[in-house]
């Protein structure tokens, strides 16, 4: 077994509409069971992952009954804002790191899976973000513990997938 966790994965094709990405993500072989939808407002999130940059949202409304116009960041990002749904600014997360917030290790993962078992699945707690971040862990063979330091890692260029997955993280920062 590889140190590395590797994706079962096939590349998401990707048009653009304007300024959103349309996606076709194929769920199985040839044309049948692709995935086809747009990523709407959160493109930029997803578009950043590619450059590896991770993007976040921040409520800036003065009359926001919980910001106040001082809100936290929210990742994964919201278009509105919960609290008062106006529309949420973006703002890029300089050198992501957190630490684990939880954690399983996922030793089959069944059918559809795009991660190859086994993996950790965590969940990231990033200072100035009010929400937890859920993704995964770049290695598998070392014990890991709640509070251990992570850093963001993304599949960039050739490697990226389009989706979610171009997002991991390794242990240390």
């Amino acid at each position: 077994m590889n140190e590395t966790v590797k994706l079962n994965t096939t590349k998401t094709k990707v048009t653009k509409e304007g300024n959103v990405w349309v996606i076709d993500l194929p769920r199985f072989s040839g044309d049948s069971g692709t995935h086809h939808h747009t990523l709407g407002l959160l493109t930029p999130y997803f578009a950043g992952l590619t450059e590896g940059k991770l993007m976040a949202t921040r409520c800036v409304n003065d009359n926001c009954p919980i910001s106040r116009g001082k809100g936290e960041l929210w990742l994964p990002p919201r278009a509105d804002c919960p609290d008062c749904h106006q529309p949420m600014v973006w703002e890029e997360i300089k050198n992501p790191a957190g630490e684990i917030f939880s954690y399983t290790f996922v030793e089959r993962g069944g059918m559809g899976l795009e991660i190859e078992c086994p993996y950790y699945q965590i969940d990231v707690l990033l200072p100035g973000v009010c929400t937890i971040v859920k993704s995964y862990l770049s290695t598998r063979n070392r014990k890991i513990r709640i509070g251990d330091k992570v850093k963001a890692k993304f599949r960039t260029g050739l490697d990226a997938t389009n989706t979610c997955l171009d997002l991991y993280w390794e242990l240390g920062g």
